[in-house]
This record gives structure tokens, sequence and C-alpha cells, in this order.
């Protein structure tokens, strides 16, 4: 299996959390995010529990906080809806700062900043710490579909080919003077967007071609076969077994 090229999120380093087997940090980052979505949006105090736990993790991987919050960014569009909430939202009503919200609505942004959030940052740890080439095999080893990780395997190879390829086709049309300034110019990047889809399309059946000759089956072989032992497991696991046991308090306090 390929894609051994580092991706741009991942940051190289020695930690223990990099060195835990890929099927291990996936399990562990899925059970930690339904956790976090099961919680009680009223327990805020449990909320800031499992972002100390992240800050831990981010700790042992040897994160910078900076790089971490700058990747947070991602989550931007889903905040502005999150702040609609309030002022669309129906039943009791409240003022603040002059401005009459919807109870219901603060909490429904609350809830989703707050579990939106710890989700993502989870998810860029994840990424942090694990090789692309890694996932892959995590998401083998858990039992994803192999022809499911075959087209992920493929996108992450060919994905820089075809956004090479675009960004040939535009310096190709700025070179002879095309700047796209309106919906009058749609049309020359609608019919660039279709000759892209063509071209990569032919390159895929010409790679499917190649394959094929060279003895593809429908199956790639599996070059490394990840394990992991009992105790890098419940390394793994005791983010998500602390956040259980936060979840349990926040339910019963």
């Amino acid at each position: 299996m390929g894609a051994g090229h580092a991706h741009m999120l991942y940051r190289h380093g020695s930690s223990p959390v990099h060195a835990l087997p890929p099927h291990t940090k996936l399990t562990a980052v899925l059970a930690f995010v339904v956790v976090v979505v099961a919680t009680p949006r009223t327990a805020v105090w449990a909320f800031a529990l499992y972002a100390a736990l992240l800050g831990t993790v981010a700790y042992a991987a040897r994160i910078p906080p900076g790089l971490l919050l700058r990747r947070l960014a991602v989550e931007v569009p889903f905040v502005a809806f999150a702040l609609l909430l309030p002022f669309v939202a129906r039943g009791e009503r409240t003022d603040v700062l002059g401005l009459p919200l919807s109870v219901d609505g603060l909490w429904g942004t609350w809830n989703v900043l707050a579990k939106g959030t710890l989700g993502v940052a989870a998810s860029v740890l994840l990424a942090a710490t694990t090789e692309l080439r890694g996932l892959l095999l995590g998401l083998q080893r858990l039992g994803l579909p192999p022809l499911l990780v075959q087209i992920a395997s493929f996108m992450i190879r060919y994905g820089d080919v075809v956004t090479d390829e675009m960004r040939r086709m535009r310096i190709a049309r700025e070179s002879r003077g095309f700047e796209a300034r309106g919906v009058r110019h749609w049309g020359v990047l609608a019919r660039s967007a279709g000759a892209l889809f063509i071209r990569s399309y032919e390159r895929g059946e010409r790679v499917h071609l190649a394959m094929v000759s060279r003895g593809y089956e429908g199956t790639v072989p599996l070059v490394d076969e990840v394990t992991a032992s009992r105790a890098q497991w419940s390394y793994a696991l005791a983010l998500p077994l602390s956040a259980l046991v936060v979840c349990l308090l926040g339910w019963t306090l």
C-alpha cells in the first residue's frame, strides 16, 4: 500500500503518541468523539475536562498550542452557523446586551461549538501524529472494506497530480490574457473544469490498464501488518475511557 509521502497536517515527531499503532489511535478518537457527543450540553464543566484531556495528549505528542489553534480554523463556517441559532430558534427568550435571544438557541450554540471544537481538535491531533499511509493501514486493520481503502489510497496518490494539472491549466489561461472577473467568464471556467475531468478520467484508465498488465486483480497486497500490544491499546484507550468517566458523572450529577 503506497501513499508514503507525508501530508501537510502531519508533524514529524518521536513522541509516545506518534509511536502508537494507527488503528489504536483511530479507535481512541472515534470513541472519544462518541462520548463527547453523548455528554449532556448542560454539563459545562465536563467539556472543560475534555479540553484538558486533549491538552494532555497534545503535550505528550509535543504539538504546539499555536499550531493546534491555527488548524482549528477549519471549523469557522460551522461557528458562523452556530452563532445564528439564538436569533432564529423559537421558545423562551432572554435579553443579552439588549438583544432578545432564544434560550434554546443559546444552548444549541454552546452545544455545537463545544462538541464540534473538541471533535475537530481530536481529529487534528490524530492527523498531526499519524502519517497518511499509517491511517490507511489502520483503517484496513479495523476492517474497513478493502475497496474503500484502495479508493482512499488512489485519491491520496493522485490528488496532487490532478491539482498540478489544474495549476498548469490556470497558468495557460492567464498566459493568454484570461482573467475571471464576472459571470460572463463562467463559461470558460466550466469548459476548463470539463477538460480537467476528461483528462483525469483518461489518466485513471491508463493507470488501471498499467496495473492490470502487472497482475492487478482487484486487491492490493498488504505490505505491512500493523499490530498493537495490550500496553499500546491501554495507552491509546486511556483518553476515551477517561472521557467516559466524565460523561457518566455529567449524567448523574
